[in-house]
């Protein structure tokens, strides 16, 4: 009875369009016969260093010149090689099944790593390696998009043009004009403000929002405990101030979160890293434990903040330099991003100079200039005394991929801290602040200018 590995090995050689598809996603170690994993060593070696499948005749050679092979494991190659003939065969049902077999053989060697962890036979790697270790088995595919074909993929490309990109809005109009509905998926996005100006409000405040969309929301914070973080959505969402929630009855508030759990079919995930301790790669283990625990999968994520994060290239102890590191850290999040398809909402610090400044720009980005180079959406958060006792914070734009950042450069929203809630200011409030396109731009928006503050109550 032939073996799939034969047939495999047989089209590895004679099958050239079967062979430069499924080399990238073959690994030597699916082979559990040593004469197996030989062979395929020999086709995958001579493909990749001549860029043409290998003959039968240069296989027996390249064999016979190996020493880390017995006279038995020769004499056992040289037979197999006699069975590798060229034989026709159905392309499809040979692609779907070698694809069958990598992730069997993927999720059968996962299996048995995960054991040897568990019974602490690794020294390098430790147990909390094992969730990480089964997903990226149960993951093995063939990707066989190898790029777009500008002149043959045209129909693709206008249809992609005409497709409603997938967005998370926000509650703000302003912040949905901006970015022409919300954020999209693999994006990273970034508010700059000084210390208590209202970094961590801002997230809070749309990671609630989000929630009460039907998201999924994952909210990481290496700046304040869960439990803080959580404090501050119950004083958005249950409409309470932060500083009564303690008084809270337990009945009262029971009934308060069961009504906002029956508004959504969202869930919202805090997970806290001690300062500067985590970075994407902890990340990226966290999601596929949240995946394989309690079958969540974030719609958008929440970093706060991105300067305590830690790089996973670099060491903050080694020889590297402010700008090298958050501009490493900047990468690495958004390379997270689109490895998990989503949005990712982060916060950076102003300058000493940037805190007292009423105009804040990209150059009051702390420690590194090569974050903003890198982000999608960069955005500054300033409050000044004037701003305060109006209940107001400015919003200046500082960086837009998703828009022309020339329109609606600054606008202002309101704050209710004792809530931590933003809410959209009255027009009037608008009208000697945005920069540019403001009039036109305002009138095109479906819900008319609130009259009075007290509409914005919830």
């Amino acid at each position: 009875m032939e073996r799939i590995e034969t047939t495999i090995l047989q089209n590895l050689i004679f099958n050239e369009e079967y062979s430069r598809k499924v080399i990238p996603f073959i690994k030597k170690d699916y082979f559990e016969n040593k004469s197996e994993r030989v062979v395929y060593e020999q086709i995958s070696d001579f493909i990749v260093k001549y860029g043409s499948a290998i003959t039968i005749e240069a296989l027996n050679i390249e064999v016979s010149n190996r020493v880390d092979l017995t006279e038995t494991e020769l004499k056992e190659v040289s037979e197999l090689s006699g069975f590798l003939t060229n034989t026709p065969i159905d392309y499809q049902w040979l692609m779907d099944t070698t694809e069958k077999w990598c992730r069997d053989r993927a999720i059968y060697l996962a299996l048995m790593e995960s054991i040897a962890l568990a019974d602490g036979e690794d020294d390098k790697k430790g147990r909390d390696a094992i969730p990480s270790i089964l997903s990226d088995a149960l993951a093995v595919s063939f990707d066989n998009h190898i790029g777009h074909d500008y002149l043959e993929d045209y129909e693709e490309r206008y249809d992609l043009y005409h497709r409603k990109e997938e967005r998370i809005q926000f509650d703000l109009d302003f912040f949905n004009k901006i970015t022409k509905g919300g954020v999209p998926n693999k994006t990273l996005n970034i508010a700059l403000a000084g210390t208590g100006v209202g970094k961590s409000l801002f997230m809070c405040h749309v990671a609630s929002s989000v929630l009460l969309q039907g998201k999924n929301v994952l909210y990481i914070t290496l700046e304040m405990a869960e439990e803080k973080i959580a404090e501050r959505i119950d004083a958005n969402l249950l409409n309470v101030n932060i500083q009564n929630i303690t008084e809270l009855p337990k009945p009262m508030f029971d009934k308060k979160v069961d009504s906002i759990a029956k508004k959504t079919q969202g869930t919202l995930i805090i997970k806290e890293y001690p300062t500067a301790s985590a970075h994407s790669g902890h990340f990226k283990a966290l999601l596929n434990e949240l995946s394989l625990k309690k079958s969540f999968r974030p719609d958008i994520i929440f970093v706060d903040y991105l300067n305590i994060c830690a790089s996973s290239r670099y060491s903050k102890l080694g020889n590297v330099n402010s700008y090298s590191y958050i501009k490493a850290i900047a990468e690495e999040l958004r390379g997270l991003a689109v490895e998990a398809n989503v949005p990712i909402i982060s916060a950076t610090q102003t300058t000493r100079s940037g805190f007292a400044s009423s105009d804040v720009d990209l150059t009051d980005t702390s420690e590194s200039f090569g974050l903003p180079a890198t982000a999608d959406l960069m955005f500054a958060l300033i409050s000044t005394e004037e701003l305060e006792n109006l209940n107001q914070i400015m919003v200046k734009q500082l960086k837009n991929r998703y828009n022309d950042p020339t329109i609606y450069k600054r606008f202002v929203i309101g704050v209710d801290r004792a809530k931590m809630r933003l809410y959209d200011c009255e027009q009037k409030a608008q009208d000697d602040i945005v920069d540019s396109g403001q009039e036109e731009e305002y009138n095109d928006f479906k819900q008319k200018p609130k009259k009075s503050f007290a509409e914005f109550k919830f």
